[in-house]
């Protein structure tokens, strides 16, 4: 069965009345939508047509059509208008990104919550650690004689702190000379080396001092770990109650366990794959069979990428969703870069 112009013309308005109102839609609104130049037996034939083909779906023998995931996928690749944001969301998007916080754990945790906020569905942001990461500074605050502070910042912007206790007594009037020794020897190399140099020292030192340095170089090397693998943050997962396919709790329990406890097996992007649109069973985990993903990736500098996600019904707005999320990935990757710039609004979907 061949899948004509005028098939397509139906599926594409099945589709996007759909993606507006959350209802089957029926022939008389096609004949409508169509000008009024086909006859509603006509459109019945074509739209069974697309049921007995795949791309459409009746819900009940009397109701109108809804797209399958199949017919989503037909109509992202071929059907689907581009758009770009308005002048107002660019400015909008830009104005937020204007004011992001220099700590890169919360630019990243931020940028979801951005997210989620412009296109009202949940979102998800993952920051891809480098492949090696050094400390560049080391603060220990004093708290009493045996417990102190270490402050790690890793050189790619991240800061971390943990209360350390020893086992021996440490004077405040020792952490400074601590701090200096650690700032001198242990910033800017790898793990192994830093047990080396701690090793060297170690006949230096008392233990009073031993003790403390040896505490926060493990320390330090388990926050260098740490931020080689990729971090997630999710937020807006309340919007999914929004939507008419998740107002059923037990519909919903699956995809917002996935969003609260099982984040990290959100999808991810292949290595060079600026945009991807997962479509219902396209998604591998079983918790977004009947939901569609969205998903944008951005340069963060120093070898490391960013992802933007969005998790929604598959009846989403995919083009407006796209447009948007396009921009932003561009617009962080112009915030991460030298330039420092926004990109224009134009020409953002890939």
């Amino acid at each position: 069965m061949e899948l004509t112009a005028r098939k397509k013309q139906i599926l594409k308005v099945v589709t996007e009345r759909y993606i507006d109102s959350a209802e089957p839609v029926g022939s008389k609104f096609i004949a409508q939508a169509m000008g009024g130049n086909i006859s509603s037996a006509t459109i019945r034939n074509e739209l069974a047509d697309l049921v007995e083909m795949g791309y459409l779906e009746q819900p009940h023998t009397s109701a109108g059509r809804i797209p399958s995931p199949k017919g989503y996928r037909l109509y992202v690749n071929e059907l689907m208008e581009r758009k770009s944001v308005t002048e107002q969301e660019a400015q909008e998007i830009s104005s937020a990104l204007q004011g992001r916080m220099k700590e890169l754990d919360n630019v990243i945790a931020q940028a979801g919550q951005m997210v989620s906020s412009i296109v009202s569905y949940p979102a998800y942001a993952v920051a891809s650690g480098k492949s090696a990461v050094t400390v560049r500074r080391y603060d220990l605050l004093a708290v009493d004689e045996r417990s102190f502070i270490a402050v790690v910042m890793t050189d790619d912007s991240r800061v971390k702190s943990q209360l350390v206790q020893t086992q021996l007594p440490v004077s405040g009037e020792h952490l400074p000379a601590l701090s200096n020794l650690l700032n001198t020897h242990f910033t800017g190399i790898a793990a192994e080396e830093m047990g080396n140099k701690l090793m060297a020292l170690a006949s230096q030192l008392t233990a009073e001092l031993f003790m403390p340095l040896s505490q926060t170089i493990e320390y330090a090397t388990d926050v260098m770990d740490s931020t080689k693998r990729s971090q997630v943050f999710t937020t807006g997962q309340t919007q999914l109650f929004k939507q008419p396919e998740f107002q059923d709790f037990d519909k919903a329990n699956d995809l917002m366990n996935l969003l609260t406890d099982q984040k990290d097996h959100l999808p991810v992007l292949d290595e060079n794959t600026p945009m991807q649109i997962l479509i219902g069973p396209e998604n591998v985990n079983e918790a977004l069979k009947d939901a569609s993903v969205v998903v944008a990736s951005y340069d963060i500098g120093d070898n490391m990428r960013g992802l933007i996600g969005v998790v929604g019904p598959t009846r989403m707005d995919y083009a407006t969703v796209a447009a948007r999320l396009s921009y932003f990935a561009e617009s962080l990757t112009k915030m991460f870069g030298k330039n420092n710039q926004l990109p224009p609004k134009e020409d953002n979907i890939p």
